[in-house]
């Protein structure tokens, strides 16, 4: 069976990467930071970003994987492996990538 408590810290790391996306000029998070879904963040793009695929390349220039859902919506998931120190990467990532670093 799925680990419950792990499943709890993906929810938490899933709450803490929305409300950096959410604090993030130029992102549009989808819902709220207390609306995630257990481990998926979605958000939407600024056309002054570039596309969804174009802003998924340059996370993963620094290591952090997403999802291009379209021209300007991009999936990023919490699992098992991601840890509080990875979200802090993640926002990191997404800062440079949002060009406000």
């Amino acid at each position: 069976g799925v680990d419950v408590a792990r499943r709890a810290d993906d929810h938490a790391n899933a709450r803490r990467l929305a409300s950096i996306v959410a604090r993030t000029p130029g992102l549009v998070l989808e819902g709220t930071p207390e609306s995630v879904p257990t481990n998926m963040v979605f958000f939407t793009l600024d056309a002054r970003l570039g596309t969804a695929q174009e802003f998924c390349a340059r996370l993963a220039q620094h290591g952090v994987a997403a999802i291009g859902m379209g021209p300007s919506r991009v999936r990023m998931v919490t699992h098992l492996d991601v840890s509080g120190a990875d979200i802090d990467r993640a926002a990191a990532a997404i800062a440079l990538a949002a060009g406000k670093a």
